[in-house]
């Protein structure tokens, strides 16, 4: 620590700020895209090493019970060894980065590894891209605290993690750079790009290094988009964006059922018989799915279902249709299963994979009902893709680069564009939040990206309650509450009984005519003179809701009540003052 400190102390003397930044940019890229080189090296060994070693005859059966040993493997490590809760990654940036100052605990840098590539390893429907985050910007988030940086600083090391996992993992660094922006920082300065820009590109470059040209997705474009499939395409970007609204409210619904089973294991036994029960009987959702869409854009759909129990040897294409139609709405339900259970794991690539099995869908039943190839399937497959995935994660802009990136050229740039936008705003329409914040914004937990809405977010309610106001009991008489006024320099007064309830108030203004009656000091108590303040909230409010109450009552003084317990008071102005202040620190140049 001696050595850290003196090294600290060097840095502050010799380094800007600013070329610092750069500097752990380029470590935190390089040590992300090592850390998704080895989660995807993890999960193809533990996948040909249980494929390689089947127990039962031609190994089929071992579809139902892999992943149901994957899920409990998963339960065990994550409650046991790690101790930590599992759930949506992404999710818990949004509101480590709202509610406990961008700090990611040190197990997060490894945890999510290790159950992700279990999960997935065994078949868990979920992508890899979720827990890869978690741990690119854990390391963000840990450089940041061991050197001492400030809570906007580690934010932006928080995003440079992000996007140099992404990165690394698809080998897109632009796409990178855009959900880090997209879907964590809430505030985005000019400044900010450079050091996202170094950790993508180092991200990238080390994946690259390492892997070659081995990385989890690429295509190359085989047909040209034409004008003529414009019309096509806007009805597809539509449908996409519905079927986006299906996805985000499936897995919500299927994980609030999964979690009324309160005991851990009993959740996770049934979870992982029910995964497995859905992956034997369609093949395709065993796993992330990558190799399904693969298949599909190398056009061989037919071969999906090759180690189907049911449906191996498809002949009928209409039946084909029917099978990938089926996948596409039940992929959600085997991802919600898969962590709803307790599995580890991402919904990026199952919106992926249902958005590629939707656009060959689509495209597949125009060419039949037209009698000829009339849709570019594999352009419809990528621009499904575009479309969910812009309507689930609410980043259009992520999904348009991701795919033209793993393309390897722009030739659908145009047509990701039409779909992605379409798409996301009918998404918007009915589900305004995406599926990584829709739960912190019921709780209110989210981090706006108002400007307004952003400052008032970071104000800690705890630190500006005023609890120096002097209570009096609704017995004591005219006399005491005098006697208060003339100790006190408030002008309110909290009527509290015994329990410590706030049963009224009394303010200065109420007995300024009565201070000069002696003849009823005595005589009168508190409790006539006393009055409801106009609202009151609780420590635990978030401040958009605070303000809203001092907005609608016109009142400059609340009083706050945890439980029925008063605790003290808050003052608009008050809260003024902190907004300026934290508005000012806001708006230092990082």
């Amino acid at each position: 620590m001696l050595l850290l400190h003196k090294f600290l102390v060097w840095r502050i003397r010799h380094i800007s700020d600013r070329n610092f930044l750069l500097f752990l940019g380029i470590v935190i890229g390089v040590v992300s895209g090592l850390a998704a080189v080895s989660l995807k090296w993890a999960v193809h060994f533990i996948g040909h090493l249980l494929m390689d070693n089947r127990v039962f005859e031609s190994g089929k059966l071992l579809y139902v019970v892999y992943p149901f040993i994957g899920i409990m493997l998963t339960v065990l490590i994550s409650k046991y060894l790690l101790k930590e809760h599992l759930g949506h990654g992404i999710t818990h940036i949004l509101f480590t980065i709202s509610k406990r100052s961008s700090i990611l605990s040190r197990v997060k840098m490894y945890s999510r590894m290790v159950t992700s590539a279990i999960t997935v390893g065994f078949g868990g429907s979920v992508g890899l891209e979720a827990p890869i985050v978690v741990t690119g910007s854990a390391i963000g988030s840990n450089i940041g605290r061991l050197m001492h940086l400030g809570y906007k600083k580690r934010t932006l090391l928080i995003a440079c993690g992000a996007a140099g996992s992404i990165s690394a993992i698809f080998n897109s660094p632009i796409a990178g750079v855009i959900f880090a922006i997209e879907v964590l920082l809430p505030d985005v300065t000019i400044s900010m790009f450079i050091p996202l820009l170094i950790s993508s590109v180092m991200g990238s470059l080390t994946s690259h290094s390492i892997l070659g040209s081995e990385i989890l997705f690429s295509f190359k474009l085989k047909d040209d988009f034409t004008i003529n499939d414009v019309p096509f395409a806007v009805i597809f970007a539509a449908m996409a964006g519905l079927l986006s609204v299906y996805f985000t409210r499936t897995t919500f619904f299927v994980e609030q059922k999964i979690s009324t089973i309160k005991n851990h294991w009993w959740r996770a036994a049934i979870g992982g018989v029910a995964l497995g029960a859905i992956t034997l009987v369609l093949h395709p959702l065993y796993g992330e799915g990558y190799e399904t869409i693969k298949t599909i854009l190398n056009g061989e759909a037919s071969s999906i279902f090759a180690d189907s129990i049911f449906f191996k040897g498809i002949n009928s294409s209409l039946f084909l249709v029917l099978l990938i139609g089926a996948i596409v709405l039940v992929k959600p339900i085997a991802s919600a299963v898969t962590i709803g259970a307790g599995g580890s794991g991402g919904v990026f690539a199952p919106s992926l994979f249902i958005g590629g099995a939707f656009g060959f869908l689509f495209a597949t039943i125009v060419n039949m009902i037209a009698g000829a190839p009339v849709l570019s399937i594999s352009n419809f497959t990528l621009m499904g893709m575009s479309g969910v995935m812009s309507g689930v994660l609410h980043a259009p802009l992520t999904a348009i680069f991701l795919i033209a990136e793993i393309t390897s050229g722009y030739t659908l740039f145009v047509p990701l564009m039409l779909v992605s936008a379409i798409a996301y705003s009918i998404t918007v329409y009915f589900e305004p939040y995406s599926l990584y914040s829709k739960s912190l914004a019921k709780t209110g937990d989210l981090l706006p990206k108002d400007k307004d809405k952003l400052v008032l977010s970071v104000i800690n309610l705890n630190k500006i309650i005023e609890t120096d106001l002097l209570k009096i009991s609704p017995y004591a008489t005219l006399r005491e509450l005098v006697m208060l006024v003339r100790n006190s320099k408030r002008n309110i007064f909290p009527v509290v009984n015994d329990e410590g309830a706030l049963v009224g108030i009394v303010t200065l203004d109420d007995i300024r005519q009565l201070m000069f009656d002696t003849d009823s000091y005595d005589t009168m108590r508190v409790e006539a003179l006393m009055h409801s303040p106009p609202a009151s909230v609780s420590s635990q409010e978030n401040m958009q809701s605070v303000m809203h109450k001092f907005e609608s009552t016109g009142a400059w003084n609340l009083p706050v009540i945890d439980n029925g317990i008063y605790v003290g008071f808050l003052s608009k102005s008050r809260i003024f003052n902190t907004y300026r202040n934290k508005l000012r620190k806001q708006n230092i140049q990082v």
